[in-house]
């Protein structure tokens, strides 16, 4: 279960890379999931632009998720002063076996070229109406 988006570059890549990296079935934006009683798979829902899209993933699967499926909870100011005295573990990256070596290069950045067509101001629907039919839009 991820996110669906990053705070860096909001790519929305993570997950459909990783489903692919890993071969597993993919579920995007879900704002509800059950899992089948068997737990072989997961019914998802997600929001689209025409009602709700129910889907049925073969588990394993990458399920990035909508901030509709769940309500946060918020700590009382007691749990919270708890917290602050219980210690925390540090685990080093590297006792975990996992290899962490970038499997993405990015190549380069650049902004995208400005076209050589000139711009016009428009100050009203009539002449955006002249220039659009002068243009063979309409």
């Amino acid at each position: 279960i991820m996110g669906k988006q990053a705070v860096d570059n909001d790519n929305n890549q993570t997950g459909q890379i990783l489903s692919g990296l890993l071969d597993y079935s993919l579920g995007t934006f879900i704002s509800k999931f059950d899992l089948s009683g068997d737990s072989s798979s997961v019914e998802v829902c997600r929001e689209i632009d025409s009602g709700i899209e129910t889907r049925k993933l073969n588990l394993p699967a990458i399920v990035t998720v909508d901030l509709r499926l769940n309500e946060p909870r918020y700590a009382s100011l007691p749990n919270i002063m708890k917290a602050r005295s219980k210690p925390l573990e540090t685990i080093e990256l590297s006792s975990l076996g996992i290899d962490t070596s970038p499997r993405i290069k990015v190549v380069s950045v650049e902004e995208s070229g400005t076209k050589d067509r000139a711009s016009k101001q428009i100050s009203s629907a009539e002449e955006l109406f002249t220039e659009l039919n002068q243009m063979g839009v309409l």
